[in-house]
């Protein structure tokens, strides 16, 4: 389990959860045109968008897909 998806639970949704057969992508459209390290950034956003039920995720969100993808200061 990746380390953001134990920290946030979204209280908005049963179980944090979206709504079946509901998917909430932003970079769905692109992702074949994106470099590698962009796409796996891409995928991240998405899943954690999936996992809990996000539309849009805040900068302190970002901030945890990023570092739970391995980047560092």
């Amino acid at each position: 389990m990746v380390e953001w998806e134990q920290k946030f639970f979204d209280r908005r949704t049963a179980g944090g959860r979206p709504a079946a057969g509901r998917e909430r992508r932003q970079f769905a459209d692109s992702h074949d045109e994106l470099p590698p390290d962009l796409r796996e950034f891409a995928n991240a956003v998405d899943a954690y968008k999936i996992a809990h039920a996000r539309k849009f995720v805040t900068l302190a969100e970002l901030h945890v897909i990023l570092t739970g993808l391995g980047y560092h200061k």
